[in-house]
């Protein structure tokens, strides 16, 4: 693998690097181990986490109340948010603000309902039924980040397919900021408002999760916080340690980890485009991937200029230009579209952004993406808000085996199974010979005395 770092001044974003696998045929192992990635922090962090969960088990509030203190500089009493700063923090939202929200809470609960699965229900013979039903989580727990922005489209993206699959009790923590009062940010609380989430509490990071799985027990402050059978929302590298942690205790959506990006163009996309897609990735985070797929070097020297010309120009420049100089960012430089596709399967993006001819003909032939993006009129900061798709996506290669947030997140099957004297009687003698083959005779037994 030849890996190309232009270090010359005249050289656009020289430290966007080049991975340059053109003529050479990788296995499948060796691709996915050539992709570039950030180093993984979860052993670093899982010691710092797991004494955090153990200290909120053990001593609940007390430990949650310092947590706040240390890491956000908050001093807190109580915990929940009262319902009257979340009718405050609607009644002064942005009347802007608020329509966009009201617009992706819409779009976003269309596809939501759209996702519910059906139930089924088979005759296998007759009298022998058999059912798969669906069947809503009684609690989730629904966690917002704070950190370097405010994400009130998390809260639709958590709080939307949790409604759409039926849960019956939803509560929402968010990091306390000094700036609000020790409260959420009020964007957050007014989007929770909106969507009718009145069980707030200002907690961030891995205490957050540790309170959602194990509960909390009252105290002369607070109400309990009931624990919940389903975590989901994305957070920082403790919050996703915290959810391998617990998960187990209760289910999850993923361990999300910093977002990223992959772009596969050919020579007919617009490298504005291109470099405005991967520098609205890199804008999350310093950690963020901004990855670029192309046969085409002219592409990808015209793309790198335009990064040198954008990044100066954009608000977070220097939080970009870290996130694009890292070793999890660059450009592949491919032999052709089939190796380029591959590269996306072994990357298993949690964005996926197709610009190349005939875009959809070559988005359906990916396996591994949490969300795909198709055409120059499909970018993912689209998906971040309006598209009415779930933003909370895989990241890390996890979209290869797992995916999205969506309404079977917050859903399981529940197998149904009713057969008759007559059905049953009919495969007797199939279960008895295999209960004596698996040595487990009281399984046959439970048969035969139906018969006797």
């Amino acid at each position: 693998m030849k890996c190309v770092n232009p270090t010359s001044p005249e050289a656009a974003f020289d430290s966007f690097r080049t991975i340059d696998l053109r003529g050479r045929h990788l296995r499948p192992a060796e691709l996915k181990g050539a992709m570039p990635r950030a180093e993984t922090t979860f052993d670093a962090a899982s010691d710092a986490v797991s004494a955090i969960i153990t200290d909120v088990r053990t001593r609940g509030f007390a430990a949650l109340t310092e947590l706040a203190e240390r890491f956000d500089g908050v001093q807190q009493h109580t915990v929940r948010v009262p319902e009257t700063a979340l009718d405050s923090a609607l009644e002064q939202l942005d009347p802007a603000v608020r329509t966009a929200l009201e617009t992706a809470i819409e779009r976003t609960r269309i596809f939501a309902a759209a996702q519910r699965p059906a139930d089924a229900e088979v005759e296998i013979r007759p009298g022998a039924l058999l059912a798969h039903k669906w069947v809503p989580v009684s609690r989730v727990g629904l966690y917002v980040p704070g950190g370097l922005a405010v994400y009130p489209s998390s809260v639709i993206m958590n709080v939307v397919p949790a409604q759409a699959a039926g849960v019956s009790s939803l509560a929402l923590a968010s990091p306390p900021q000094k700036e609000f009062g020790g409260l959420p940010h009020p964007t957050i609380l007014a989007a929770a408002k909106l969507l009718g989430i009145t069980e707030v509490y200002a907690v961030g990071g891995a205490q957050a999760i540790a309170a959602f799985a194990y509960g909390v027990r009252e105290d002369e402050n607070n109400a309990a916080i009931l624990p919940v059978d389903v975590v989901t929302g994305p957070g920082n590298v403790f919050v996703a340690t915290a959810k391998r942690l617990v998960k187990g205790v209760v289910g999850i959506d993923s361990e999300a980890g910093p977002t990223e990006i992959m772009v596969l163009a050919d020579e007919t996309a617009d490298p504005r485009l291109v470099a405005a897609d991967l520098i609205s990735q890199a804008e999350h985070d310093p950690n963020a991937g901004s990855v670029l797929v192309t046969a085409s070097e002219s592409l990808a020297e015209k793309v790198r200029a335009e990064l040198d010309a954008q990044v100066r120009a954009t608000k977070h420049s220097d939080r970009v230009r870290t996130a694009l100089s890292g070793p999890q960012s660059g450009v592949i430089l491919v032999d052709g579209l089939e190796q380029g596709i591959a590269v996306c399967d072994a990357y298993a993006a949690e964005h996926l952004e197709i610009q190349t001819a005939d875009a959809e003909a070559v988005a359906g032939r990916i396996r591994s993406a949490g969300a795909i993006f198709v055409g120059n009129y499909s970018p993912v900061s689209l998906g971040d808000y309006c598209a009415g798709s779930n933003h909370v996506l895989p990241t890390g290669g996890t979209a290869a085996f797992s995916s999205g947030l969506n309404v079977t997140t917050f859903m399981r099957a529940i197998q149904m199974i009713n057969y008759d004297r007559e059905a049953l009687q009919e495969v007797s003698g199939d279960i008895v010979a295999l209960s004596i083959a698996e040595d487990l005779p009281a399984h046959g037994d439970a048969v035969t005395v139906r018969f006797e």
